[in-house]
């Protein structure tokens, strides 16, 4: 401290030091109107967009949470019961049902559908002539498989006197009432949402564009045949479109609703074979009036739903391989 205080020594004939000039602060900034009205604007043009967030999205998502754990029947006021709507699921047959209907479409109509996807995808990645016209017309089941026309058209093609019993019958063959069968109604869920393929046929399209020739070219000198640059080269690389299109797609399975609806009339049968989890969900919530079940049924659906998909997020850095 000392030799800080000392003064410093003035040299002869120099000037003395003066004090360091103190830097001007900066004024603070104030906002011109132009730059409020513009801001303005842009909250005016959102404003229904959070509209919707809060009165569509959140508000309904909050008020089910609150009502899974109350005993509501649209009617009367709804009354507190805690856990017991999560309770009664585990003593609820139909329920159990339900889930296992609901894996089995997710778990078999998926990867079906994808694989469909990635065949017709790579055919036409070898530059069929009318690509446009053969990728829309592939696409258009996707923008309709969801629609309750189709759903109907479907349920005729696969009924007793429907167009696949004609076809059979022309080879004499006795067909089924396919929709009207418990063994063979589910099956016929399962094709119509293969068959709603083009969506993610369009996105691995766009994947294989991606795909650098010279890869193939490559391993074509090397002496690699097609099957092997399929599954050492397009595989690897497709990686990432394959986990996109899955996580999507398994979403929209689990979320299945108007084709069980339509096909079965609404009441899951026969035998409960096409009772979707959504399709009971429905029954008790505006069948039964059981809505205070119906909002914990949706909870448990969507934890389901983030489960699995936290578990194709949590696998996905074992098989899904990104470029730099």
């Amino acid at each position: 401290m000392s030799a800080l205080l000392q003064r410093r020594p003035v040299t002869p004939g120099s000037p003395p030091s003066a004090a360091p000039a103190t830097p001007p602060q900066p004024k603070p900034r104030r906002w011109a109107p132009r730059k409020l009205r513009e801001t303005l604007t842009a909250y005016g043009f959102l404003l229904p967009w959070f509209i919707g967030l809060f009165c569509i999205t959140l508000g309904p998502i909050l008020a089910s949470l609150y009502f899974s754990f109350t005993d509501y029947s649209l009617i009367g006021e709804p009354s507190w019961v805690g856990l017991d709507n999560y309770r009664r699921m585990l003593d609820d047959e139909r329920l159990h049902t339900s889930m296992k209907v609901t894996f089995i479409y997710v778990f078999v109509s998926v990867p079906l559908q994808l694989a469909l996807a990635l065949a017709l995808a790579l055919v036409l990645d070898r530059g069929v002539r009318g690509l446009s016209i053969y990728r829309s017309v592939y696409y258009l089941p996707s923008l309709l498989g969801g629609s309750v026309a189709i759903a109907i058209l479907w349920r005729q093609i696969f009924g007793a006197n429907g167009l696949i019993n004609q076809i059979l019958g022309f080879f004499g063959i006795q067909g089924e009432g396919w929709v009207s069968h418990p063994d063979y109604a589910l099956g016929t869920l399962v094709v119509l949402n293969v068959w709603t393929f083009g969506a993610p046929m369009v996105i691995f399209l766009a994947g294989l564009r991606q795909i650098p020739t010279m890869y193939y070219e490559a391993a074509a000198v090397d002496g690699a045949g097609p099957v092997r640059r399929f599954f050492t080269i397009t595989i690897p690389l497709l990686t990432p479109i394959i986990f996109f299109n899955l996580v999507l797609q398994m979403i929209n399975a689990f979320q299945t609703f108007t084709q069980a609806f339509i096909v079965s009339g609404g009441t899951g049968g026969p035998s409960d074979s096409t009772l979707f989890y959504t399709l009971y969900l429905y029954q008790k919530g505006f069948g039964a009036f059981d809505m205070g079940y119906a909002s914990a049924m949706a909870w448990l659906l969507l934890m389901i739903i983030g489960g699995f998909t936290a578990v194709n997020f949590i696998a996905s850095k074992y098989w899904v391989f990104y470029g730099d």
